[in-house]
This record gives C-alpha cells, sequence and structure tokens, in this order.
C-alpha cells in the first residue's frame, strides 16, 4: 500500500483545490509542460499521500481533490484536468457512475484506482470510459508512469487486471452455443443497427431478426438489447 504523508490540500472539505508552492521542483516544472490532475477518493489519506507523490514530479500537477462521485465530477467540470484518479467504492456516486458521467461530457482522462481486481468492476469501468485500471497496491512509481501513458494515448492497465481479462475470456464452461446467424445479428446490435435495419442487411425478414434475438437472449443470460450489445463488445465473436 502507498505511504500515507501529510496532505498537501486541505483534507476538510469534499473537493479541494490547490497549487503548488514555489520550491526547486516548482521552478523546473514551470519550464515544463503540466499535466494537470484531479484525485478522486472517500479517504483523505490516500488522497494526500497520492498528492505528495504525483507533486514530486516535474511535468505532474495535482490541482484538486474529492471525496465522492458527485462533487468529483462537479470539480473536473470545473477545472478541466488532464487526468482524474477515481476510485471506485464511494458514498452516493460512485468511481464508475462518476466515469461515465465525465466521459460522457469532459476531455479528462479517467484512471481508475482501486482495491477491487474483479472482473465484473474492470469490465464496468472500461465500458464507462475509463482508459486505464491501476490497485492501490502497486509500486507508487508506477503511477506518474501510467498517468503519462494515458496522456500519450495508451491504456495503463495492472497486469494482474489484464490477466484477470485474458482469463474470463479463455473461460468456456459457460460460453453459449450461438449459430452463425445468431452471430451476424448480436454484431449488427452492437453496431446499433434496429431489427428494421438488421433485417434490410441481411436478407431476412423482420420477425426472424426478432425470433434470434429471443435466442439470443436466452443463451446469453440478458433481458434486452443493450446488455446484448454491452455482452457483444466485451467477447470476441467469431467470424
Amino acid at each position: 500500500m502507498i505511504a500515507v504523508t501529510p496532505s498537501v490540500t486541505s483534507a476538510n472539505s469534499d473537493a479541494t483545490t490547490t497549487t503548488r508552492s514555489p520550491d526547486s521542483t516548482g521552478l523546473r516544472a514551470s519550464l515544463i509542460k503540466q499535466i494537470t490532475v484531479v484525485i478522486v477518493d472517500d479517504h483523505a489519506m490516500i488522497r494526500s499521500a497520492l498528492a505528495q507523490i504525483l507533486n514530486h514530479e516535474p511535468d505532474i500537477s495535482v490541482i484538486g481533490d474529492a471525496s465522492d462521485g458527485k462533487t468529483a465530477i462537479e470539480l473536473v467540470r470545473l477545472t478541466d484536468p488532464d487526468v482524474v484518479l477515481m476510485d471506485i467504492s464511494m458514498p452516493g456516486t460512485d468511481g464508475i457512475a462518476a466515469t461515465r458521467a465525465i466521459t460522457a461530457t469532459c476531455r479528462s482522462h479517467v484512471i481508475m484506482l482501486t482495491s477491487f481486481a474483479d472482473r465484473e468492476r474492470i469490465m464496468d469501468s472500461l465500458d464507462a470510459g475509463a482508459v486505464g485500471y491501476l490497485l492501490k497496491d502497486a509500486d507508487p512509481t508506477e503511477l506518474p508512469k501510467a498517468i503519462r501513458t494515458a496522456i500519450n494515448g495508451a491504456s495503463p492497465i495492472d497486469p494482474r487486471v489484464s490477466r484477470e481479462i485474458i482469463s474470463g475470456r479463455l473461460t468456456k464452461t459457460s460460453a453459449p452455443q450461438l449459430s452463425k446467424r445468431e452471430i451476424d445479428v448480436l454484431r449488427l446490435v452492437a453496431e446499433g443497427l434496429s431489427n428494421k435495419a438488421i433485417a434490410r442487411q441481411l436478407g431476412i425478414a423482420e420477425k426472424t431478426v426478432k425470433a434470434h434475438m429471443t435466442a439470443i437472449f436466452n443463451q446469453l443470460g440478458v433481458t434486452d438489447r443493450t446488455q446484448a450489445a454491452l455482452w457483444a463488445t466485451r467477447h470476441e465473436l467469431p467470424r
């Protein structure tokens, strides 16, 4: 776990903004393009420790923090940071819901920073728009690297998270046995086509598409086309 040190921002409010104090590091930083960061975590000591780690980097500046998802959404819209470090489990609006709201309206890159490594939370976070997923017990030196990775357009993913994603894809015990036609239909559903458009593209009747959809729902264990589309984006459909 990252060691806790005295906070560089006030922990008495739900959200804070801060500027780096002038020192030798700050002097070097003034000559370097800054990556601005907002930290979101419901534990004040964690926010403080992360801020201290990141503010030692000459090209990274923590400009604010928040203790819950709702406050984080407001803070990100106010400060427009380059990167948001987002916890998942928080009171009120959780990190996944906050990520979805932020990525829908803001340019910020969201990196999840959490203790959870289960596949459901990982995939929900990525579906919500997160570009990275890190675990809190990682080496602190990996955090600045991950932030730079996200800024450069790549996805910082903890190796343990990657293994969890891959192991889920390799699990075949409960894999549905979709027919070729059902796979064709599901692929088009994932592309956002209506039943009528799918029927036209595949050259079949619309009622046939509906029959395929019923079969697909039953095999995937879902209840609507949105859930089916999400399933399709999480799994590699055969050609």
